[in-house]
């Protein structure tokens, strides 16, 4: 018998992925998502997610959750995991848009998702956010959270700078080896005059279109990663391609292959660094083992 997940503000099923990685089977996977390539995407890897939409329209009681695409008498839901939207945390955005919870359309559904999850009372639970993010909302989110988040920079298992904060009870929980990984070793082709990726952000879904554009841009701001076909050569510069961009997220290669690159570079942007879920899945994996030898024994 499989896990029953409950994942808000789901994306393109990162997490999905990432129980699959470590070996836990999942009974029922709800995912709640409104953007249509991110749901075309998990629709394409896992046909078997039962979509329920809107975060801020779902609730749970007494076993029975209530979305808008129907009621679903789950019973126990084992794991809720969530990442509210970043952009009003992150320091990418304009310093007078960086108003954190107070956005209540982006980085504020935190509050809706941390309210399923009070309704919901899982019994693991991950939250993950950005890392540099205003000291006071990480305070409320921790308070509210009840745990103590752990810093965890997806550079450690990719080709990409990703700073990320995590809150979980999921236990043993340890910082992941440095598997070395740079970015030369993922590209498909060309150079890189940079050790790591860039953290991937939505806005690679909006390429600057010159290579002029392209080169101040990068030089200037940083928030962009690009590769010389042949070294030196501005004129050869490129954006990473749709396979590199997976392999910064650690995706499946071919994971958004139903999408453009351009779309894809949208939903990995939003997307989690799968190996980071999968590690602190591994205490879960523990636990999931523990219950299921427990019950054997009682047999």
């Amino acid at each position: 018998m499989g896990l029953n997940v409950l994942s808000l503000c789901d994306g393109m099923s990162c997490g999905h992925i990432a129980l699959d990685r470590v070996g836990i089977e999942v009974e029922q996977y709800f995912a709640a998502e409104i953007k249509d390539v991110a749901i075309k995407v998990t629709k394409d890897n896992y046909p078997n997610t039962i979509h329920i939409g809107d975060v801020n329209k779902i609730s749970f009681k007494d076993g029975v959750l209530y979305s808008e695409k129907g009621n679903f008498n789950v019973g126990h839901i084992d794991l809720v995991m969530f990442g509210s939207p970043c952009q009003t945390f992150s320091i990418a955005m304009k310093t007078e848009l960086r108003i954190g919870l107070e956005n209540k359309k982006k980085s504020g559904l935190f509050l809706e998702c941390n309210r399923i999850l009070k309704e919901v009372n899982p019994t693991y639970f991950l939250m993950e956010n950005v890392a540099r993010m205003k000291q006071e909302d990480k305070e409320v989110i921790t308070n509210l959270m009840g745990v103590k988040p752990i810093r965890i920079n997806s550079q450690l298992v990719s080709a990409q700078l990703r700073d990320r904060l995590y809150w979980t009870n999921i236990p043993n929980l340890t910082m992941p080896e440095d598997k070395g990984i740079k970015l030369q070793d993922i590209l498909t082709s060309g150079f890189t005059d940079r050790v790591k990726a860039r953290a991937l952000l939505v806005s690679d879904s909006r390429p600057l279109t010159t290579k002029q554009k392209m080169i101040h841009r990068y030089r200037s701001t940083g928030f962009t990663t690009l590769i010389w076909e042949q070294w030196g050569d501005d004129n050869s510069v490129r954006y990473m391609n749709q396979t590199e961009l997976e392999r910064c997220q650690t995706v499946p290669e071919g994971y958004t292959k139903c999408l453009t690159r351009n779309q894809a570079a949208d939903v990995l942007g939003d997307g989690w660094t799968v190996d980071v879920i999968a590690h602190i899945f591994k205490g879960l994996k523990e636990e999931v083992e523990e219950d299921e030898f427990a019950w054997i024994k009682d047999l």
